[in-house]
Protein backbone atom coordinates (compact mmCIF):
# COMPACT_ATOMS: atom_id res chain seq x y z
CA UNK A 1 0.00 0.00 0.00
CA UNK A 2 1.33 3.16 -0.94
CA UNK A 3 2.20 5.09 2.10
CA UNK A 4 3.03 9.19 2.43
CA UNK A 5 4.19 10.17 5.95
CA UNK A 6 4.51 13.31 7.31
CA UNK A 7 6.87 14.52 10.73
CA UNK A 8 8.63 17.39 11.79
CA UNK A 9 4.87 19.17 12.93
CA UNK A 10 5.01 21.07 16.10
CA UNK A 11 4.16 24.00 18.71
CA UNK A 12 6.44 26.85 17.87
CA UNK A 13 6.56 30.77 18.39
CA UNK A 14 5.97 33.77 15.42
CA UNK A 15 9.12 34.47 14.07
CA UNK A 16 10.49 30.94 14.44
CA UNK A 17 11.27 28.32 11.98
CA UNK A 18 10.54 24.21 11.29
CA UNK A 19 11.23 21.95 8.83
CA UNK A 20 8.68 18.90 7.48
CA UNK A 21 9.55 15.66 6.08
CA UNK A 22 7.57 13.92 3.98
CA UNK A 23 9.09 10.03 3.17
CA UNK A 24 7.26 7.70 0.75
CA UNK A 25 7.39 3.94 0.85
CA UNK A 26 7.78 3.12 -2.66
CA UNK A 27 10.62 4.24 -4.75
CA UNK A 28 8.19 4.93 -7.77
CA UNK A 29 7.75 8.06 -6.17
CA UNK A 30 10.98 9.07 -7.61
CA UNK A 31 9.12 10.00 -10.64
CA UNK A 32 6.53 11.86 -9.04
CA UNK A 33 5.79 15.67 -8.43
CA UNK A 34 5.32 16.14 -4.84
CA UNK A 35 3.52 18.83 -2.96
CA UNK A 36 2.43 20.13 0.09
CA UNK A 37 -1.27 21.48 1.31
CA UNK A 38 -2.75 22.46 4.41
CA UNK A 39 -6.00 23.01 6.01
CA UNK A 40 -6.72 25.11 9.53
CA UNK A 41 -10.13 24.26 11.35
CA UNK A 42 -13.31 25.13 9.57
CA UNK A 43 -10.91 26.65 6.68
CA UNK A 44 -10.43 24.91 3.04
CA UNK A 45 -7.21 23.13 2.22
CA UNK A 46 -4.76 25.63 1.03
CA UNK A 47 -2.02 24.93 -1.48
CA UNK A 48 1.26 25.73 -0.22
CA UNK A 49 4.44 24.60 -2.12
CA UNK A 50 5.00 21.47 -5.13
CA UNK A 51 8.29 20.21 -6.55
CA UNK A 52 8.53 18.35 -9.88
CA UNK A 53 10.03 14.80 -9.86
CA UNK A 54 13.79 16.11 -10.67
CA UNK A 55 13.37 19.00 -8.40
CA UNK A 56 14.02 21.37 -11.03
CA UNK A 57 10.67 23.30 -11.15
CA UNK A 58 9.17 24.73 -7.51
CA UNK A 59 5.57 25.93 -6.84
CA UNK A 60 3.95 28.49 -4.12
CA UNK A 61 1.33 29.32 -2.51
CA UNK A 62 0.85 33.26 -1.84
CA UNK A 63 0.80 33.66 1.36
CA UNK A 64 4.03 31.01 1.91
CA UNK A 65 6.10 32.91 -1.08
CA UNK A 66 9.51 34.36 0.17
CA UNK A 67 9.14 32.59 3.84
CA UNK A 68 9.25 28.51 2.98
CA UNK A 69 11.25 26.25 0.51
CA UNK A 70 10.39 22.75 -0.42
CA UNK A 71 13.20 20.32 -1.85
CA UNK A 72 13.70 16.69 -2.72
CA UNK A 73 16.06 14.45 -1.12
CA UNK A 74 18.72 13.08 -3.29
CA UNK A 75 16.93 9.87 -3.33
CA UNK A 76 13.85 11.33 -4.33
CA UNK A 77 11.34 9.79 -2.60
CA UNK A 78 11.24 12.32 -0.17
CA UNK A 79 10.48 15.88 0.08
CA UNK A 80 10.95 18.73 2.74
CA UNK A 81 9.50 22.33 3.15
CA UNK A 82 11.72 24.72 5.16
CA UNK A 83 9.14 27.38 7.11
CA UNK A 84 10.68 30.51 8.09
CA UNK A 85 9.51 33.49 9.81
CA UNK A 86 6.35 31.61 10.72
CA UNK A 87 3.15 33.69 11.79
CA UNK A 88 -0.14 32.58 13.72
CA UNK A 89 -1.88 32.32 10.80
CA UNK A 90 0.15 29.44 9.50
CA UNK A 91 -1.03 27.05 12.23
CA UNK A 92 -2.33 24.10 10.22
CA UNK A 93 -2.63 20.45 9.37
CA UNK A 94 0.23 19.83 6.96
CA UNK A 95 -0.46 17.40 4.28
CA UNK A 96 2.02 15.88 1.63
CA UNK A 97 0.62 14.70 -1.82
CA UNK A 98 2.22 13.15 -4.61
CA UNK A 99 1.38 12.76 -8.42
CA UNK A 100 0.65 16.69 -9.21
CA UNK A 101 3.01 20.09 -9.50
CA UNK A 102 -0.26 22.85 -9.93
CA UNK A 103 -2.17 24.15 -6.82
CA UNK A 104 -4.84 21.81 -7.19
CA UNK A 105 -6.00 19.13 -5.00
CA UNK A 106 -7.63 17.29 -8.27
CA UNK A 107 -3.51 16.71 -9.81
CA UNK A 108 -2.49 14.72 -6.92
CA UNK A 109 -3.01 11.01 -6.24
CA UNK A 110 -1.88 10.48 -3.19
CA UNK A 111 -2.36 11.66 0.26
CA UNK A 112 -0.52 11.91 3.79
CA UNK A 113 -2.52 11.67 7.06
CA UNK A 114 -1.08 14.99 8.12
CA UNK A 115 1.22 16.48 10.68
CA UNK A 116 0.50 19.55 12.81
CA UNK A 117 1.98 23.18 13.28
CA UNK A 118 0.86 25.43 15.23
CA UNK A 119 2.25 28.30 16.02
CA UNK A 120 1.53 30.48 18.77
CA UNK A 121 1.49 34.70 18.82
Amino acid sequence: QVQLVESGGGLVQAGDSLRLSCTTSRQTFTTYSMGWFRQAPGKEREFVAAISWSGGSTNYGDSVKGRFTISRGNAKNTVSLQMNSLKPEDTAVYICAAGGVGPHEYEYKYWGQGTQVTVSS
